[in-house]
């Protein structure tokens, strides 16, 4: 989907489709009050009528109105002014797109008039690409006979009164941005037959041709030399074979790699629960549990796209978590790469073994800010549902980051506690810690707290999107989320 701007009367250019917008009870946008206007009362007609209430995520479309040059003119419910926000918004671009119609392969639409308050032209038109290409993305890779698409939208023209540089930039913004998010809502959808470590780190190398990051691939081999004995405890009982990827995006110089963000990802391409095996009801979303791996290679590529002057290193263990003769038994010790022991009380916790192990290897890179990113446990979203990402931080500063950047991208965090005092849960009569805490009790902080043991000295933050990285039931599929929220973070950290 191509998009681009042009500076041009809604009622003057000629596309398949021209989309304005009406708001609830009838109040006009100014493009739908001119093509009211030229067309003798078409607009208000079809909202007299009822056929059009300008509720939020209706539409209707009229065909060959005289004086319109486009044969098409779709009319796109707001809702309410004063609760036309963020979500808002993306529904209306997304609504724009799906009922433009299967004729329509070119929409121009008058959305500069589609305003939420405090956002600026570069908001709005970053956030209008990255809404309008969710409609189009399938999950049909593995299909013989591919989903009939529902909109064959190929080309989006934003109208606009004159040329305005900050909505360009937007546009490249959400360029990169979706093509993130796609890239790791297609890595989160592959089964974990296709989507295995090796296939991860081929996905990392593709990055590596297309884009110049660059990537090193480490196998058990040299694993085992890392002594990531944690790690290693949760790859051991499959027969796939584990990686450490490590990707490096420099775009701060040519210089020597310094300072870089790291941004840490949970790569379990399956969790079975290992011994602690999971119920059977829905444990093939379990091939999700990739995800947060999936979210740092879409990142990437979006920073690399946009060429941010900012230096990033990605660092993903992935394997995956099966039961055998092999695997972590509960009450094992294993020692991780920091030295430290942990008594396994349930091999369903392997997410944070795999990452202590990970945000330990990313010291040697002497990061200015460490951000993991995990579908860790199912207690965040008891906690914040489908709705936010948790953000775990002993760092104020840093949160604010994060958290602008959340709001930024409209891709909504929420900050949870991560007070020592819950570290007394991780105590072990045998190990330096156990890797759970007291059953039914805050379990996505203990979970926090965990990792915290392993980020002494670093700037760190914990992102356990558990909730949000992927959606089940009737709409199963992977969210690409928190790429935008990455990304931003990325973008304010660059100075863009």
């Amino acid at each position: 989907m191509e998009f681009n701007t042009k500076i041009a009367l809604p009622e003057a250019f000629k596309a398949d489709c021209v989309a304005v917008g009406v708001f609830a009870e009838g109040a006009l946008t100014a493009s739908a009050r001119r093509i009211d206007s030229i067309t003798r009362g078409a607009v208000r007609s079809a909202v007299a009528s009822g056929d059009m209430t300008g509720a939020r995520g209706t539409s209707l479309l009229l065909r060959q109105l005289p004086g319109v040059a486009s044969s098409r003119v779709l009319l796109v419910g707001l809702g309410t002014p004063g609760e036309f926000g963020d979500r808002a918004y993306a529904e209306a671009v997304r609504t724009a797109i799906k009922g433009a119609g299967p004729g329509s392969g070119s929409l121009a639409v008058a959305a500069s008039e589609w305003q939420v308050k405090g956002r600026d032209p570069r908001w709005h038109a970053s956030m209008f690409v990255v809404s309008a290409r969710e409609v189009p993305f399938r999950a049909d890779e593995l299909k013989t006979k591919k989903d009939e698409a529902a909109t064959r939208v190929a080309r989006v023209q934003l109208l606009l009164d004159k040329r305005d540089a900050a909505v360009e930039k937007g546009l490249a913004e959400g360029r990169a941005i979706a093509n993130g998010v796609d890239l790791a809502k297609r890595l989160g959808n592959l089964p974990a037959n296709v989507c295995t470590p090796e296939y991860l780190a081929q996905q990392a190398r593709k990055l590596q041709r297309d884009w110049g990051i660059g990537v090193q691939v480490l196998a058990r081999g040299q694993i085992e030399a890392l002594k990531m004995g944690a790690f290693l405890s949760v790859a051991k009982g499959s027969d796939q074979p584990p990686r450490l990827i490590v990707a490096k995006y420099q775009g701060a110089g040519r210089g020597r790699f310094a300072d870089p963000i790291a941004l840490v990802g949970k790569g379990i391409t399956f969790d079975s629960g290992g011994i602690s095996i999971k119920p059977a009801a829905e444990m093939d979303e379990m091939k999700f549990d990739m995800c947060g791996a999936a979210s740092v290679l879409g990142t990437l590529r979006a920073a690399a796209e946009l060429k941010l002057k900012v230096n990033v290193v990605g660092v993903i263990p992935t394997c995956e978590n099966m039961p055998s003769g092999r695997a972590n038994k509960p009450g094992d010790i294993v020692t991780s790469m920091s030295g430290q022991t942990i008594e396994v009380l349930n091999t369903d916790a392997e997410g944070r073994l795999i990452l202590c192990d990970a945000l330990t290897y990313v010291q040697r890179f002497k990061p200015s800010a460490v951000v993991d990113i995990a579908t860790l446990t199912g207690a965040i979203i008891v906690s914040l549902g489908s709705i936010h990402s948790g953000l775990f931080s002993p760092s104020d500063e840093l949160a604010a980051e994060l958290m602008e950047a959340a709001r930024q991208a409209a891709d909504r965090a929420w900050r949870m506690p991560v007070d020592d005092d819950y570290q007394e849960q991780l105590k072990s009569n045998f190990a330096d810690m156990a890797n759970i805490g007291m059953r039914g009790n805050a379990g996505s902080i203990v979970a926090a707290c965990f990792l915290a043991r392993f980020t002494k000295g670093l700037r760190w933050a914990h992102l356990d999107v558990a909730g949000t990285a992927f959606r089940g039931g009737s709409a199963k599929g992977a969210t690409g989320r928190p790429v935008p929220l990455l990304t931003h973070f990325l973008l304010a950290r660059a100075g863009a």
